[in-house]
């Protein structure tokens, strides 16, 4: 086995010897070629073509060889005993054989190229599709990694100590793209807590539209993109692919491949890189008024960069937002960490109070309730079993717990029945008499009188409230407050967290089933500590230091908004001079599609982030100087201010034409969307309530309004399909065969109809830009208007001094003239 490894590995170096030749031989030619051009046709080479002499297979083997060569050489350590490395060496291994067998596809793109088999044809044009759409995939990836990462950073600090998908970045991450692809959605669903109401409606805003978002709108436009690309193909194939100055400069060559006469030539030297320098055109000679709108419109439509390159004028707002993206992803991802360690620590406390204070309880809830008893002897027992464990807490708990105290004395525990005021009830006979109106009885148990009183005795003393009389019994109540402190906030270098802990133990008989369910609920809230001392430890200074950097935060988010503002209201008033051009020389009005191209969107969701960043940043700090318990209100403003952020990249990334198609397409296709969605609604609205109705007495899932509605969601993304189907209880045959009717119309409906026409008014759309960008754009006045604007010098006077500081100054004519956006 051993002599097969070492011939393994020499084939491997012989492989990666021969292609590492191949790369290397490629780069001198390109070399030659690009020399060659620049010394005969005095330009350059276009990226496209230097990138063909870039063989991507050879650097594949290349990897692929390396892999296998050290993993072989692992292999034989570990077989000798040397070495006891198995999972590298088995991830060495694996992946190498995944490359070498990927590598396979680059042999089968030679039928085509040589013409040996028309039934390869299929072969070469998945593999030409795959290299082709490679780069617009990449581009595309890019858009859709930053509104990705604004949901992963947003959920992971809102929803992170409400549901137990979002506990880690890494965990937010996994969830997500398992819910594009349509997996465990309803379970998603249905496991949000619903603790907080108002993060429990945040989930669900958050989940609908990112569900919504990428399924129906990013891989919509994915599959457009890989269509266009494999129609392309198809039609190059057929008519015959476009010419590169590489491709026309070879054909050139007629020499067959056996001629004989393809002999390496020595290297021509290589020239040094020219500049290529652009060409001012004259301004033309016009009316002084309308050259300046023209100009200042020009100016307000173009880039950061190009502005730059106009004026020279420093990027403020662009720099500016790069840094805050920066700042605040920092700062999330600090509060997200430090927001962990409430949570874990609250979650803990609450499995460790089921432990001490439920009798029997097994250490998993049984669905929303903890526990479940049967007989009257199990609900005294499970009664006395959380009194006797309070009354002890001190010397069994593990935990840093101590009764509540008010400002007279030790407050203890309080036991509520509610029970109905007068019920005689024979089953036998079919025979009731009841008075619904509900009384309630409390006694209040201080921790004092409990340590000097054995169960059987506090029977006793309080013999009329513990006798129960089950078939009037509603429910009991017990409740009590702990107090804790957390201290493992000291090892991450915070002040520690003072814990209220107002616990509930419920005894709910409301059915009068003959099973009473045991609710157990903690609701813990932080305090300051009133009285603290921590020595040897640099907690203070820490804390000290986050402030700082919150306060950092709020002055650039402040900055951000001043100047996002101040281009909003230059825009506004650049559209009013514009308006009152058009109405004075042309004697109309400019309709409302060229005003809204006034309206900077970016900007708009720019403010949006800005103020939800100050306000969620301020909160911040007067929780880290522990002054503020508000952590859901926070954690949703941090959480969709970098939402927002991040959203905003996608802007930056259509200055560049590659990926303005993808950032058009959605902006296209955007109201056409909602117009769909409007429609869909109607009928989605119209399922939900039958379902409700119909099936909710069968069917758990359709119990409520609300479950209905996420069951159907995620049906639609053909999520837990066969469950759905599977748990309709059979009582009655006339809803069984309903709900089938029910569930196949549905499903048919809106994944075979309804998504096919949403998938087509996104391919649409898409087309629809690709033509515009090939053919040119339908032009409104406003663009007519800036046409017939030629390029124009927009450079300033030189600056006397602060040429950084004062790099935007403008003259005081130029208060009505100029724009600076």
């Amino acid at each position: 086995m051993m002599i097969f490894d070492a011939f393994v590995i020499l084939t491997c170096l012989a492989s990666l010897i021969l292609c590492t030749r191949s790369v290397v031989k490629g780069f001198r030619l390109q070399r030659e070629f690009v020399s060659f051009f620049r010394h005969h046709h005095k330009k350059e080479v276009s990226f496209t073509d230097q990138m063909e002499f870039v063989n991507g297979w050879y650097i594949l083997i290349i990897v692929s060889d390396v892999l296998t060569t050290v993993g072989s050489t692992l292999k034989m350590e570990i077989q000798a005993k040397s070495l006891t490395s198995y999972d590298v060496c088995s991830i060495l291994l694996g992946t190498s054989t995944m490359l070498v067998w990927l590598g396979v596809i680059r042999y089968l793109g030679f039928f085509q190229k040589y013409n040996v088999r028309i039934s390869w044809d299929l072969h070469a044009l998945l593999i030409l599709t795959l290299r082709s759409a490679l780069p617009n995939v990449i581009r595309f990836c890019c858009c859709a990694v930053m509104i990705y990462l604004g949901y992963c950073f947003c959920g992971w600090i809102v929803l992170g100590p409400y549901h137990v998908k979002f506990r880690s970045l890494n965990m937010v991450s996994e969830c997500l793209f398992s819910l594009i692809n349509g997996d465990d959605m309803f379970a998603t669903f249905a496991k949000m807590q619903q603790k907080s109401y108002l993060v429990w409606l945040f989930s669900r805003l958050y989940l609908y539209s990112f569900i919504s978002l990428f399924i129906y709108m990013v891989l919509s436009l994915f599959i457009a993109l890989i269509t266009d690309t494999y129609e392309t193909i198809k039609h190059y194939q057929q008519d015959g692919f476009p010419e590169t100055e590489l491709h026309d400069f070879i054909s050139q060559c007629k020499d067959l491949p056996n001629s004989g006469r393809y002999k390496l030539e020595e290297e021509s030297p290589v020239s040094i890189f020219c500049c290529c320098k652009r060409r001012m055109m004259a301004q033309p000679d016009s009316d002084l008024e309308e050259d300046a709108l023209k100009e200042d419109l020009k100016f307000y439509f173009m880039n950061p960069c190009e502005k730059y390159r106009a004026r020279r004028q420093i990027p403020w707002k662009l720099g500016l937002q790069i840094l805050k993206i920066v700042m605040v992803t920092t700062q999330l991802i600090l509060f997200g960490l430090s927001n962990q360690l409430v949570v874990s620590f609250k979650e803990e406390n609450t499995v460790a109070f089921k432990h001490l204070f439920l009798k029997g309880y097994s250490g998993v809830d049984e669905d929303d309730y903890s526990c479940s008893v049967y007989t009257q002897q199990d609900v005294y027992d499970s009664i006395f079993f959380a009194i006797k464990q309070y009354c002890q807490l001190k010397n069994i708990s593990l935990g840093t717990l101590g009764y509540e105290q008010d400002e007279d004395d030790v407050s203890g525990l309080q036991i509520c029945k509610q029970q109905y005021k007068k019920d005689t009830m024979l089953p036998s006979n079919d025979t009731l008499n009841i008075d619904v109106t509900i009384e309630t009885d409390c006694i209040q148990l201080e921790p004092q009188i409990l340590a000097t009183k054995r169960s059987g005795d506090l029977k006793m003393i309080n013999s009329s409230f513990f006798n129960f009389e089950f078939h009037r019994l509603i429910q009991v109540e017990i409740s009590f407050q702990l107090k804790g402190i957390d201290l493992q906030t000291v090892h991450a270098r915070e002040l520690p967290d003072c814990y209220a802990f107002q616990n509930t133990i419920t005894f709910n008989n409301r059915a009068h089933s003959g099973k009473v369910k045991i609710y157990f609920d903690s609701d813990a809230d932080i305090q300051e500590c009133k009285d603290w001392h921590i020595s040897g430890s640099t907690v203070q200074k820490n804390t000290q230091y986050i402030l700082v950097f919150d306060g950092f935060v709020i002055v650039s988010c402040f900055a951000s908004l001043i100047l996002c503002t101040r281009s909003i209201i230059l825009a506004l008033k650049l559209q009013k001079r514009f308006v009152n051009f058009f109405l004075e020389k042309y004697k109309r009005h400019v309709c409302h599609a060229d005003r809204l191209e006034f309206i900077n969107g970016w900007y708009v969701l720019v403010i949006i982030s800005d103020v939800m960043t100050i306000i969620g940043s301020i909160m911040k700090m007067e929780i880290k100087a522990k002054n503020l318990t508000s952590y859901d209100v926070c954690s949703i403003l941090l959480g969709t201010s970098t939402l927002f952020v991040w959203v905003g990249v996608i802007r930056y990334l259509g200055y560049f034409q590659t990926y303005n198609v993808l950032i058009l397409t959605m902006q296209a296709s955007l109201p056409k969307v909602l117009r769909f969605c409007c429609c869909a609604g109607m009928i989605y609205l119209g399922y939900t309530f039958c379902g409700w109705i119909v099936l909710g007495p069968y069917h758990e899932k359709f119990e409520d309004l609300n479950t209905v509605a996420e069951c159907l969601f995620s049906l639609v993304n053909g999520d837990d399909m066969f469950a759905t189907f599977a748990q309709i209880q059979q009582k009655s045959t006339l809803v069984w065969l309903f709900s089938r009717l029910y569930l196949y119309s549905f499903i048919s409906l809106f994944i075979y109809m309804i998504l096919s026409l949403f998938i087509a008014l996104i391919t649409d759309s898409y087309d629809t830009i690709k033509k515009y960008q090939q053919n040119g754009f339908p032009l409104t006045d406003l663009h007519e208007f800036l046409k017939e604007c030629s390029s124009t010098d927009y450079s300033k006077e030189p600056q006397a001094s602060m040429p950084f500081i004062c790099c935007c100054r403008r003259r005081g004519s130029d208060d009505n003239l100029i724009l600076i956006n």
